[in-house]
């Protein structure tokens, strides 16, 4: 990744910014803080790919208890035996994809995210220095998803879009990308980097 485009994702990573949720857009909804139950982190993991850079997602195995089969992080709750979120995000994606987490440079974080699922999640962003063999936990993963950091960095591609939840129509934010469909918490989290490099 070029030198420049680190730096911006650095500097753009100081700026304070408000925590955000899935409920962000549905106000009339009880506020997701009364429901946080876990505490999270995934990794924001950028790498250098085909002449442009990429950021790592997965799909998750469709036996998970939470968000089977969505495109996501690696991540998952910090554990006691992690020392901060940046070393629960690290041992997560060496479980889940096999990332050694000696080859990740970490830029820093976004604001917490709430889930809707009770989980209050550290984006953390790292820069994978070099290229890896990726090794996924089918218990976990059901496949691995590189993405243009381009793709998600253009607020224009990002769209609203609602479901029945609850008994209710609940609004979230979308990305497509090709087959896939980026959408919920890991949308809301790249549209969070989105709107900090682009102003």
């Amino acid at each position: 990744m070029l030198p420049d485009r680190l730096s911006q994702i650095a500097l753009a990573l100081k700026h304070p910014g408000p925590v955000s949720s899935d409920y962000d857009l549905n106000p009339d909804v009880i506020p997701v803080e009364h429901g946080v139950k876990s505490e999270a982190a995934v990794l924001f993991a950028m790498m250098d790919g085909a002449g442009e850079p990429k950021v790592i997602l997965t799909k998750r195995a469709q036996h998970l208890r939470h968000h089977p089969g969505q495109i996501a992080f690696p991540g998952g709750k910090i554990e006691q035996c992690d020392s901060s979120p940046e070393a629960a995000a690290l041992r997560e994606a060496e479980e889940e994809i096999g990332l050694p987490s000696t080859n990740v440079e970490i830029l820093g974080q976004l604001p917490e995210h709430r889930t809707v699922t009770g989980f209050a999640v550290r984006p953390v962003l790292g820069y994978v220095r070099e290229f890896f063999e990726p090794r996924l936990d089918a218990n976990e993963v059901e496949e691995l998803i590189l993405v243009p950091l381009d793709h998600l960095l253009d607020p224009k591609r990002y769209a609203v879009q609602g479901r029945m939840f609850r008994g209710a129509i609940r609004y979230y934010y979308t990305i497509p990308f090709g087959p896939h469909y980026v959408w919920g918490a890991t949308a809301r989290m790249t549209m969070a980097l989105a709107e900090r490099v682009s102003t």
